[in-house]
């Protein structure tokens, strides 16, 4: 174990891993829930839910032990709705039988899958050739501390609209919850327990904090306070069984790939790959620098040890899970939620990956754990997360100043870490130009500068 994991070295040891690992899952258990309820707008979500938690345990399982990192890896949220909604029901039925306005392309959902895979491969192609790595190792180490803790604000937001802390509001975009709603007391209490257990240096306090959460969502059931009404979204806390087993669908969705259509469509397929191409690499980059920094993982330099690895755990994940019937598989911020429980080695993420597969036998108990009780959580390691940006620089190279602080606001604001990191890269590069600096961007700056130009210009022309 430590000549596989090295823990004395980084400091930790087997128990402490296991907590961080099961922290993870916690953390992260909802997509098993999410993810079949927005790829089941095309798909079988019974095959979607088997196919995400074993393409979520390989991923898991290579990133543990051959990149020896605490980072899980499932089915990625936001791309899985561009999947589903924008790619299937949306662009491909441009390409339906126009005089049947009601008749849409058969099997898109194949169509994507097969778009999914390609990606994977393309993706294991530009790790192995180490792209992927030289463009992390060469964003600027302000950038770096901006999407830190940029990221640490998105997953803050995502646990407060979880516990409905924050909500929508016609008028001001988003506004305060009600605090009538058991939900969002609930939630805030969570976060108080996990504040409290941490100052005392209580081991697992993010994982007794999600637990606590739960049994106190128990008992406000039980009283009547938390009503049921499953018309509006409000499930009962209660497990409604322990164990269930079923591998029925991944029949409908496993190796299910369209190569026909893609040789009649071969530029509108390349288009799809590109989009896809675009929310994975950067989603990933700005997860993989979070959770690394926060890990204190990065070298002297600044860079990530054995980023190739990283990310080709990433590449083979896409694709398994293209295989099998799921969305691209991508790194999750939610891996900061075990770091922050002192996860620092594979050993965390392996514990990750079993609590997958067991997922697949005790689903109905895990799924069953409230979106407010996981919330105090988020909320809690997006706090710790947010932490760095005490370390960046404001006063210096005014280039590196801007392009932290836009990854910084841009990813909860525009609900996108993908988008934070584009409005970072554009200006850090255009200020870099006119402060007469142009010297220091590398070629790899500029290429994803142009990457991110075309990007804008795809969305000004509304053809993305």
């Amino acid at each position: 174990m430590e000549r596989l994991f090295h823990l004395k070295e980084r400091g930790t040891n087997v128990k402490t891993e296991i907590i961080a690992g099961t922290t993870t899952f916690l953390a992260m258990a909802y997509i098993l829930a999410v993810n079949p309820n927005i790829l089941g707008t095309v798909m079988d979500a019974n095959g979607v839910f088997v196919a995400t938690a074993l393409a979520s345990a390989v991923a898991t399982f290579i990133m543990g032990v051959w990149a020896n990192y605490p980072i899980a890896l499932s089915a990625g949220l936001g791309i899985n709705a561009y999947f589903a909604y924008t790619v299937c029901i949306g662009e491909l039925n441009q390409f339906a039988d126009p005089s049947n306005p009601n008749e849409s392309v058969p099997n898109a959902w194949m169509i994507c899958l097969t778009a999914v895979f390609v990606e994977g491969l393309i993706f294991m192609f530009l790790s192995l050739f180490k792209v992927r790595e030289k463009l992390i190792n060469e964003i600027n180490g302000n950038l770096k501390l901006g999407i830190t803790s940029g990221i640490g604000f998105f997953i803050a937001f995502i646990g407060m609209q979880d516990a409905k802390i924050i909500i929508s509001d016609p008028s001001t975009i988003v506004g305060l919850g009600s605090f009538r709603d058991p939900a969002m007391v609930l939630a805030i209490v969570g976060v108080i327990i996990i504040v409290v257990m941490a100052h005392y240096k209580v081991r697992g306090a993010v994982l007794i904090g999600i637990l606590s959460t739960w049994i106190l969502g128990m008992i406000a059931e039980g009283i009547g306070w938390y009503k049921v009404d499953v018309e509006a979204g409000v499930s009962s806390v209660f497990p409604s069984s322990i164990v269930s087993l079923d591998f029925s669908g991944l029949a409908n969705t496993a190796f299910k790939f369209d190569f026909r259509w893609v040789g009649d469509h071969l530029i509108m397929f390349i288009a799809v790959i590109v989009s896809f191409l675009y929310v994975d690499l950067f989603d990933t980059i700005g997860t993989v620098v979070g959770v690394a920094s926060k890990a204190g993982l990065l070298d002297k330099k600044g860079e990530i040890p054995r980023v190739e690895r990283v990310l080709m755990a990433d590449a083979i994940g896409t694709t398994v899970g293209a295989c099998l019937g799921t969305s691209p598989v991508t790194s999750f911020v939610e891996s900061s939620a075990g770091v922050a429980e002192g996860g620092k080695t594979g050993l965390t993420a392996i514990t990750t990956g079993l609590w997958f597969l067991l997922a697949l036998v005790f689903s109905p108990l895990f799924l069953a754990i409230p979106s407010f009780a996981i919330a105090p959580a988020l909320i809690y390691v997006g706090m710790l997360v947010v932490s760095s940006v005490t370390q960046m620089k404001f006063d210096q190279d005014p280039a590196d100043t801007l392009g932290g602080y836009m990854a910084m606001v841009m990813m909860p604001l525009s609900y996108s870490i993908a988008t934070g990191i584009m409005f970072a890269m554009l200006t850090w590069v255009i200020v870099k130009v006119l402060t007469g600096k142009a010297k220091d961007v590398s070629l790899v700056m500029w290429g994803v500068f142009v990457i991110f130009l075309l990007r804008i210009v795809a969305l000004a022309a509304d053809f993305s």
